[in-house]
């Protein structure tokens, strides 16, 4: 149809031009009918896309009527603009539909461009962070004050949420989740944490609690046990062994109440403390001492390899528990004549802590489950050696504070290394002097 159209118009200005040709060619003046021929082929073309211009910038009009290309020109364009217009509408639509869901959530959205300024929020943002419509282009950093937020945001990986007390309403606990997208803008959604917390924080009381009470009576029966054993003169034989295996266990629970002890502080501790730098060779240095004191019954080797001023980012008592940890399991369950050796390194993708051994190694099906509480790979070992099954578990909660992984490497009657790896933020390099 477009081609008989385009036919037709041709068909025109050829007759157009021919009549004029002709005219010209008569009055002897040939090449003087063509040019009014083509003035006036220009003239409509012009007059037509005036047509066209009117036609666009008024708001509301009809079609102009027109013959020839023109004519389909003006309907192409209608059916365009009335087409956009449709998905105009239906784009409106569907902002309109998503903004009023988004309103009526109880959890804070907010949307945040690339240079870290508030857009939008929904009206809950407004009850949980105090939002106002002043603050629209404000730095959201400005506005959520608390420490550790401003580094969440700041460091631009948003892997894991971030739980924070409110510093608007106190009680509460707000868990904030950040998703990037676009030319690095954010959508920030907060939820109330507060039920859970407060439930989590019960359960955490309770363990503190009995832990705590339990080390009292423990105690007591330690030290009586402990007595009556440095005196064995006046005890029947056979009561020896019994008194003997009633100190062993009596140590064994003291060093789980200890262990539950340590685990309930750490998770006690605020979210938002404030991190300092810690000299790792200095602190793996004391560790390594304290190694060597306690592999010196098993003849084993315990060998340390720091690489100098390289520090971390963060508190030093829960980083020394961590490693501690690490290095007195190897410890305990390589065999006599055991080699244990511990590094700290980095490189370009991080900082990195290990300590790996030439023990009796771990069977795979068990390493998933290693850092759960109270799981032990080898419970007939773990009792032998005085293990709570909470080792671990204090380990991968002081990982976690830190932002960092543990990876977990074994073979069956090859030993086993275990490897902390920390994020380049959390690195200090330490000046020297």
């Amino acid at each position: 149809m477009r081609r008989a159209v385009l036919a037709r118009e041709l068909k025109s200005i050829a007759l157009g031009s021919s009549i004029c040709l002709g005219l010209g060619y008569i009055a002897g003046h040939a090449l003087l009918g063509l040019c009014a021929a083509l003035a006036w082929f220009l003239f409509r073309q012009l007059k037509e896309l005036s047509r066209l211009r009117h036609w666009l910038l008024a708001t509301e009009q009809a079609v102009p009527e027109s013959d020839g290309a023109w004519d389909d020109v003006f309907r192409d364009i209608y059916l365009l603009r009335r087409n956009e217009r449709r998905a105009r509408d239906n784009l409106l639509s569907i902002i309109d539909r998503a903004r009023s869901s988004v309103s009526a959530l109880d959890e804070a959205v907010a949307l945040i461009d690339n240079q870290g300024n508030l857009e939008w929020w929904n009206p809950a943002a407004e009850t949980l962070l105090g939002f106002r419509p002043e603050d629209r282009g404000q730095p959201v950093i400005n506005l959520v004050r608390a420490p550790s937020f401003i580094r969440y945001f700041k460091q631009n990986t948003y892997d894991e949420d971030l739980k924070v007390a409110s510093q608007r309403h106190a009680g509460r606990q707000l868990q904030f989740e950040i998703t990037q997208f676009g030319d690095n803008d954010r959508l920030m959604i907060v939820y109330d944490i507060t039920r859970l917390h407060n439930l989590e924080q019960m359960r955490k009381d309770f363990v503190a609690n009995v832990s705590h009470e339990l080390r009292t009576p423990l105690t007591v029966l330690s030290g009586y046990l402990e007595t009556l054993l440095d005196q064995p003169e006046g005890i029947e034989p056979r009561w020896l062994r019994a008194l003997g295996q009633m100190s062993q266990q009596a140590t064994r629970m003291n060093n789980l109440v200890n262990d539950l002890l340590l685990l309930s502080r750490l998770e006690n501790q605020p979210e938002d403390r404030e991190p300092s730098t810690v000299s790792v060779p200095k602190l793996l240095k004391q560790i390594h001492q304290d190694a060597l004191a306690l592999a010196a019954p098993k003849q084993q080797t315990v060998t340390l390899e720091c690489e100098p001023g390289l520090c971390l980012l963060g508190i030093e008592n829960d980083l020394r528990s961590a490693f501690s940890n690490l290095v007195t399991n190897a410890v305990k369950y390589t065999p006599n004549a055991g080699i244990i050796a511990v590094r700290w390194w980095s490189d370009s993708k991080g900082a990195y802590f290990s300590v790996s051994d030439n023990g009796l190694g771990i069977d795979e099906i068990h390493l998933s489950r290693l850092t759960e509480r109270f799981y032990r790979a080898d419970a007939a070992r773990s009792t032998a050696t005085g293990g709570t099954g909470l080792g671990l578990a204090i380990v991968k909660h002081v990982l976690m504070q830190h932002k960092a992984t543990l990876d977990i490497h074994s073979e069956i009657g090859r030993g086993s290394r275990f490897t902390c790896s920390f994020m380049p933020s959390h690195i200090e390099r330490e000046l020297e002097s």
